[in-house]
């Protein structure tokens, strides 16, 4: 896609999708054999659902069907979230990842998986988790030593409140 057909998209999205109290995070025109397909992804602090995933998609779909922002021929429109393993590029992605994995390639070239556990203007205190029982170290790195920082899904992850509730029946 053209960085000026981006522009322009995001120029007349975008403020469709602020109404409704969401982030633009992504769009991308890709073809599909013989069809093109418009994938929209949008999130927030708290997240999106399937609700809010829809009415954006209707919004975006009569904006787009009242001007020629995608030219001749037909499309698909597609609105999504951006998925479990996503990428952090933005202050606000390490905001929404608090508490979570992240797997981080830095500018020296090593690469870290840590939890992060606060964020500020500067860069993220992290917990590194232990290995082969030893316990989890504390660490900071700030933002211009990351190159790049993925969300790691976790199967087998207890949160807090299930270590809370644990404690208290231990107690009880």
């Amino acid at each position: 896609m053209s960085t000026t057909q981006s522009e322009r998209l995001r120029q007349l999205l975008e403020p469709l999708v602020s109404s409704q109290d969401l982030d633009l995070e992504e769009i991308e025109v890709a073809s599909v054999g013989r069809k093109r397909v418009l994938r929209v992804v949008i999130d927030s602090d708290d997240g999106v659902d399937l609700d809010q995933i829809a009415e954006v998609s209707r919004l975006l779909s009569a904006k787009l069907d009242e001007t020629d922002a995608m030219g001749e021929g037909e499309y698909d429109l597609e609105v999504g979230s951006p998925g479990a393993e996503r990428a952090l590029t933005e202050h606000r992605h390490y905001l929404r990842a608090v508490d979570r994995l992240v797997k981080f390639r830095l500018t020296e070239g090593d690469e870290l998986v840590a939890r992060i556990l606060t964020v500020d203007d500067d860069g993220l205190d992290l917990e590194v988790p232990g290995v082969k029982g030893r316990k989890a170290t504390a660490r900071r790195i700030a933002f211009d030593e990351i190159d790049k920082a993925r969300v790691q899904v976790e199967f087998n992850r207890k949160d807090k409140k299930d270590e809370k509730d644990m404690k208290e029946e231990e107690e009880a």
